[in-house]
């Protein structure tokens, strides 16, 4: 069978998280968007520089990422900075939850890119 080959390309990346935290391990998410949202982020209007995850009730929730309105949007916009659900396996959710309960340890985004046609968000712990 011939492998399926999926580009990486990279969207955004936040330079100022290995600098001001210690990187232990490295997850990769999926992340729940809308149609508009998306366009946005082809079009580079994406910023990760202060965003994080958050465990909440047996999910994670990336805050603080701020995704620009697209302008030829008819009607329906988005709002720039909502939290978004990150979509991650259980047992990686139960593992953050660990991580989380730890005093001092925070899950910052370190970048944002496409893999094939969806949009991944790389967290650090």
């Amino acid at each position: 069978m011939a492998e399926k080959k999926t580009s990486i390309i990279e969207i955004a990346t936040n330079r100022k998280a290995p600098r001001d935290y210690h990187i232990l391990e490295r997850y990769e998410a999926g992340i729940e968007l809308r149609g508009t949202e998306v366009k946005a982020i082809r079009l580079g209007k994406i910023n990760i520089s202060d965003a994080f995850a958050r465990v909440e009730k047996g999910q994670v929730f990336l805050y603080g990422c701020d995704i620009q309105p697209y302008e030829n949007a008819s009607f329906s916009q988005h709002e720039p900075r909502r939290f978004r659900r990150l979509l991650l396996h259980k047992r990686e959710i139960l593992k953050l939850v660990g991580f989380t309960h730890v005093k001092g340890l925070a899950l910052p985004v370190l970048r944002a890119y496409w893999s094939g046609k969806n949009v991944k968000i790389e967290l650090g712990v």
